[in-house]
């Protein structure tokens, strides 16, 4: 690794400064950029081809030998790397115990596919972590893009990117104010399913060999009355007196069940 000839050694520098206001969905916005930090997430990043615009580092903290490959790599390609002290770079950071490396990336803007037939819609999930967890899923069970609808948490705050786990730099995201955009995305054949704890069909009688959305609703709150109306009702049936599933593995549950029937028409 190479040392860095000039320290940042002042949260005032105006790299920092900047850097920081990105921890706001108002900064992420103004910037067209968003910050994450640690190798896994940065690396994620970096083999997705999403190139960074500014990496900071601190290397009493980088201890890591993945880390030092991963920083060597983005010098090595030209990235402008800076190096921080510990004190300048625990501010910039949002994590408990920072891994020593951050970057300020633009926003992922990956395009829609032209013919969509999976799609995850988020309906009001306010809990970063559901949220992120959501995204995961709906890439590792190959849904071709994910919706987030209105009184949905910004995709793009930092515990949603962390739950995420990579998803977001190989996942097209949409963000969507009102639910005329969110139908607009969407094929007008494209039959919309509802999560609902309290009725419909079982989720693993649908045919998900069509083309289909699925909605996940809040938690607290359920569906929104715009998704319970335009969508067809299903729930996972329950043993014993549990009620209800986590809204993030509820839509993991059904995400995956869509996987199996795709895998098995193949």
């Amino acid at each position: 690794m190479n040392e860095p000839i000039d320290l940042i050694t002042s949260q005032e520098n105006p790299r920092i400064k900047a850097a920081r206001k990105l921890h706001t969905r108002k900064g992420r916005i103004a910037a067209g950029a968003l910050l994450v930090e640690g190798v896994r997430l940065l690396g994620d990043a970096w083999r997705s081809s999403i190139r960074p615009e500014i990496v900071f580092y601190a290397p009493e903290m980088l201890g890591s030998d993945e880390g030092n490959a991963l920083l060597a790599s983005l010098q090595e390609a030209g990235c402008a790397c800076f190096g921080c002290a510990p004190a300048v770079f625990a501010a910039l950071a949002e994590t408990v115990t920072p891994q020593g490396i951050a970057a300020v990336l633009p926003l992922p803007a990956l395009p829609m596919p032209p013919q969509p037939t999976l799609i995850l819609i988020l309906d009001g999930i306010g809990d970063p972590g559901n949220a992120g967890t959501l995204i995961r899923s709906a890439e590792a069970a190959g849904a071709d893009a994910v919706i987030v609808g209105p009184g949905t948490v910004d995709p793009f705050n930092d515990k949603v990117v962390r739950a995420g786990m990579g998803a977001h730099f190989r996942l097209p995201l949409r963000r969507c104010a009102g639910w005329d955009d969110v139908t607009a995305l969407l094929p007008a054949e494209m039959a919309w399913y509802v999560a609902d704890a309290h009725g419909g069909a079982a989720y693993d009688t649908v045919d998900w060999r069509q083309p289909s959305a699925i909605v996940v609703g809040s938690e607290a709150h359920g569906p929104s009355p715009h998704a319970s109306g335009r969508s067809t009702g299903i729930l996972i049936p329950m043993a014993g007196s549990t009620e209800s599933l986590n809204a993030a593995i509820a839509g993991s549950v059904i995400l995956f069940e869509a996987a199996r029937w795709r895998r098995a028409a193949v």
